[in-house]
């Protein structure tokens, strides 16, 4: 604590690993990261974790390069400054950093019903920073890009004050830094935005830890059944641990998996959460749920030109299709809520971890995922 009072208003030079390009390994360097702007925060990271978001734009394959740039958005610090208007955080904070945000003032975040909020909803292609236009970090006076908003692959990062939710103390930062992207989106869209009831069946369509998040959900909220569905049946012994009780690989069957899933829940699912992407999963996830109650959630990042087309009479027989993004959590109103449920014990976050790494091995959490080996890589930073 000591240490960062004598930091505050000065620039920090700290050990960051930047993309310097599309998919070539990070490297580890010394880097210059400015004091915060008006707004701002800057945090020391102590642990992040690799998520499937900062694979695809450190590949580059499907949207306009930016580089150099230091990746991450899945991660814990603490509070090491404060720029001016700041009132709500100060130095010593426990935070979580968001790939999105909350201004607070803006229609969508003075609706009950979203949490799109408009100054700070993702934007994958900006670099810099809101108030100014430039970047905080650099190396040798050049300038280093930021992604979206957070850039956690580095000690020290800045954000705008609306993407950090202050939690609990008391909890454990190497466990809980997993709750501030994939976890609590597929959280969320069951627990927010499906909302099963006690006792029904819930299919999740994708059985990465997205998928499994959404399990996990369906198993808080009492499902009696979870109907787990992936192309990868070397998912699905792990699986159970997050209360999936049935499996279902569509390769294995001839007709289309929602007819299998409509013909062993008798009837079709209660609901069903569709969490890979996939437009015919999608159209499969609609048509499996139930007549007359049935709800489906779309979680899944389609191409922004894919479309999908299905029966008008699906929707007129009474089922309801639902989009959600960030499983419906305001970040800072919210995410310390999800703090508290693992703290009680109600929610269960260790089974996504498989896997931890230091900084300097940062390389190998890449190797995992694209091995598709384990959920979740931690990396230290401590």
């Amino acid at each position: 604590m000591e240490a960062m009072l004598n930091t505050a208003g000065r620039v920090i030079t700290c050990k960051a690993a930047v993309a310097w390009e599309a998919g070539k390994p990070l490297v580890i360097e010394n880097v210059e990261v400015a004091p915060p702007q008006a707004m701002e925060v800057r945090i020391k990271i102590m642990f992040t974790s690799l998520c499937h978001t900062d694979v695809y734009f450190w590949e580059a394959k499907g949207q306009a390069p930016l580089f150099p740039r230091i990746f991450g958005h899945e991660a814990s610090g603490i509070v090491e400054s404060v720029g001016e208007g700041v009132n709500d955080l100060q130095a010593g904070d426990h935070v979580l950093p968001v790939f999105t945000g909350e201004c607070k003032e803006c229609a969508h975040c003075k609706s009950e019903e979203s949490n799109m909020c408009d100054l700070l909803r993702i934007n994958t292609d900006r670099g810099v920073m809101l108030s100014d236009g430039k970047t905080r970090f650099s190396k040798n006076g050049a300038p280093i890009y930021h992604f979206l908003g957070t850039s956690t692959f580095s000690e020290y990062t800045v954000l705008h004050v609306g993407c950090l939710a202050k939690i609990n103390k008391s909890a454990p930062l190497d466990k809980i830094c997993i709750l501030s992207c994939g976890i609590s989106t597929g959280l969320g869209a069951t627990l927010n935005v499906a909302k099963p009831k006690k006792g029904s069946t819930v299919a999740v369509f994708g059985l990465g830890a997205v998928g499994l998040a959404a399990a996990e959900g369906a198993r808080i909220s009492g499902a009696s059944r979870v109907i787990g569905i992936d192309l990868n049946p070397n998912r699905f012994e792990e699986a159970k641990k997050f209360g999936v009780t049935d499996f279902i690989n569509p390769m294995d069957h001839k007709k289309p998996v929602q007819e299998v899933i409509v013909e062993m829940t008798n009837g079709g699912a209660d609901r069903s959460i569709e969490c890979t992407g996939n437009i015919n999963a999608m159209i499969s996830a609609f048509e499996c749920v139930h007549d007359g109650w049935g709800v489906a959630v779309l979680v899944g990042v389609p191409n922004k030109d894919a479309m999908f087309t299905t029966k008008p009479i699906n929707f007129l027989n009474e089922r309801t299709l639902k989009g959600t993004f960030f499983g419906n959590y305001k970040p800072r109103t919210d995410l310390p809520k999800v703090v508290d449920m693992y703290m009680k014990k109600e929610l269960e976050v260790e089974k996504f971890i498989t896997h931890k790494v230091s900084f300097s091995e940062i390389n190998k959490a890449f190797d995992y995922m694209l091995r598709g080996e384990g959920l979740r890589c931690i990396i230290s930073l401590e």
